[in-house]
């Protein structure tokens, strides 16, 4: 029996690198430290109401005109989408005490965005069904990986119960955020040091992010003439966007301005209510009182967050394949939406890296 391709990550690049092997008879194990798959890709339910929909609490557009590989695979695997709501005013806050701004948009402003019925979630469930049972492997976390005699690799990782277990592979695909392989992934023969500190660079998109949804008997705000989408530099929460599901519920949904320090230093409901003055504030009374609040702090998941990653972005990062070359040139390849040359931190990167890394394991297992 030929050695399995072995990849490191469930998110998104990782199983559909997977995907795309498997479809072309080769065999793969994904081995994921989390208990679940999707990396960043992750859509909530309220608690005991599943049937009000699932929210993404990571990313959670794609932009049909502008992104191939998505709008290809979503179509492939027949999954429905959302026309992102922006019709109505938006509105506009620079404090606290002056009055709300409301704007209306000239047509065509907008870029049409669309997302998944079900959440991003649906794409990555749907890729997992396509794979063999047992491709992937929860609760497994890679702590080294080494070049053998042979020329294929070596895994040595942790399982759950703490158990070390060893992996013979043909080539290794890692699916990670870059800062965190290079810092918990031990490689004999080491990389080169201008290989690690280039992985080290790339920040970790939306690690340094926190995300909240605000979820409503139905979506008030259209009502009103409003699309949903807010700017703010006066609340928490500095962008806000409509994430009403198809279910006849409304959602709001927000990305934070303060930085990771002061989210953690607050505290979660300190932060949610700061968080639901805001809303009240911008949309009305009925605004304060939400069904539910779902919220993620990515900055406090080992998973995704260095150290590192708390300091926020200033700028766009420069992503693209680690510079440097090494002995591992061709039986270790990068993935993952921060190696991708464009598209990077999206959805689309993470596709786009997938399929570079599965032509890449093709050419040498030729």
């Amino acid at each position: 029996m030929k050695e399995p391709v072995i990849i490191v990550g469930a998110g998104l690049s990782g199983l559909h690198a997977a995907a795309l092997l498997q479809a072309k008879g080769i065999t793969c194990r994904v081995l994921e430290a989390r208990s679940r798959i999707g990396g960043r890709v992750l859509s909530l339910e309220v608690k005991d109401s599943p049937e009000i929909g699932r929210f993404d609490m990571g990313p959670t557009w794609f932009w049909p005109n502008h992104e191939p590989a998505i709008t290809k695979l979503v179509k492939e695997l027949g999954l429905s989408t959302i026309e992102q709501h922006t019709a109505g005013a938006m509105l506009f806050e620079q404090s606290q005490t002056g009055q709300v701004q409301r704007h209306v948009l000239p047509e065509g402003a907008v870029e049409r965005s669309m997302r998944l019925e079900g959440g991003i979630q649906a794409l990555i469930d749907a890729l997992a069904s396509s794979l063999p049972p047992g491709t992937v492997e929860l609760n497994t976390r890679v702590n080294a990986i080494q070049l053998d005699q042979s020329g294929g690799v070596k895994i040595e990782a942790e399982q759950a119960d703490r158990k070390m277990t060893s992996i013979q592979g043909a080539a290794v695909i890692l699916a990670l955020p870059p800062r965190i392989l290079a810092k918990r992934i031990t490689f004999s023969p080491a990389l080169p040091d201008g290989m690690i500190a280039s992985l080290k660079e790339k920040p970790t998109w939306m690690a340094g992010q926190a995300k909240v949804v605000a979820i409503y008997d139905r979506p008030f705000w259209k009502e009103a003439g409003l699309s949903g989408q807010v700017t703010s530099w006066a609340g928490l929460l500095q962008e806000i966007h409509d994430a009403s599901p198809e279910t006849g519920y409304g959602a709001l949904f927000g990305f934070f301005g303060i930085p990771a320090k002061m989210r953690q230093e607050l505290g979660e409901e300190p932060t949610l209510r700061l968080v639901t003055d805001q809303l009240t504030r911008l949309f009305g009374l009925q605004a304060g009182e939400p069904i539910a609040l779902l919220y993620k702090d990515w900055a406090s998941d080992p998973e995704t967050a260095v150290e590192e990653d708390a300091q926020p972005l200033t700028s766009f990062p420069e992503y693209g394949l680690p510079a440097g070359k090494s002995s591992w040139e061709k039986r270790v390849i990068f993935a993952g939406t921060e190696t991708a040359p464009g598209h990077g931190g999206h959805l689309e990167g993470a596709l786009q890296a997938a399929e570079r890394a599965a032509s890449e394991v093709l050419k040498v297992l030729r």
